[in-house]
């Protein structure tokens, strides 16, 4: 019988971008079901998909984590079976992001959360500013911190939230989680996170970004979908 502690179970392709969607897999039924505007009317099912979609996602990141043995007892003797080592911290963006980070606490359901309130303060001119309000959060030293947001439009509001969550603290290491990006969503974050230990998981990059900095042909406003229509201010 082979040692099984000779391994680490570490994947390590190098890549910062991963695009979920890019292999034919039941992953792109979900994401078609949350763009396709028939569906979306039942926001039972949009924040059901969005679950799905969070809970695929974690399954993948988790292929990336450290492992280690442990030495399990069954009834008939001792079986060594690969278990998670690495600490994980789930931080989501209010509020669109919180069926997005069940599906991923469902997977990683020994993880701890971090909950941020973050919005476009708009301006007359049809411009805005990303405003935090609110921000609770565990001890990140060390830790693997998986920050998500349904939408990565112009990655300002990630790159914000990023900051603001490692200020005190640093991770081991930061997984950036986004259902629909945008191109130039993403090569901002390429451009803005290249020297730090972060890597991008998306489920679908799309072409276009509006002047008014919403993905075309996205999925219109994940937090109203889910939530309901909210009174802008």
């Amino acid at each position: 019988m082979f040692d099984l502690t000779d391994y680490k179970f570490v994947k390590k392709d190098g890549k910062m971008v991963h695009n979920l969607g890019e292999a034919n897999s039941i992953f792109n039924q979900y994401i078609a079901e949350i763009r396709d505007v028939h569906v979306q009317s039942d926001m039972l099912r949009f924040r059901r998909n969005l679950e799905r979609i969070g809970s695929l996602m974690a399954y993948e990141i988790s292929k990336d984590l450290k492992y280690k043995i442990d030495n399990v007892q069954t009834p008939l003797g001792i079986a060594q079976v690969p278990v998670l080592q690495s600490n994980i911290v789930l931080a989501t963006i209010l509020r669109a992001g919180v069926p997005f980070h069940q599906g991923m606490l469902n997977i990683f359901d020994k993880a701890e959360s971090a909950f941020i309130s973050a919005y476009r303060k708009h301006n007359k001119d049809g411009s805005f500013k990303i405003k935090l309000e609110y921000m609770a959060k565990p001890d990140l030293k060390d830790k693997i911190l998986i920050l998500s947001d349904p939408m990565l439009a112009t990655g300002a509001s990630m790159k914000l939230t990023y900051e603001a969550l490692i200020e005190e603290e640093k991770p081991k290491h930061t997984y950036l989680a986004a259902v629909i990006a945008s191109a130039e969503g993403v090569e901002y974050v390429k451009k803005n996170f290249s020297k730090k230990n972060v890597s991008i998981w998306v489920g679908a990059i799309d072409d276009e970004l509006t002047a008014q900095a919403y993905i075309v042909p996205g999925l219109g406003d994940a937090g109203d979908l889910a939530y309901g229509k909210k009174e802008d201010k």
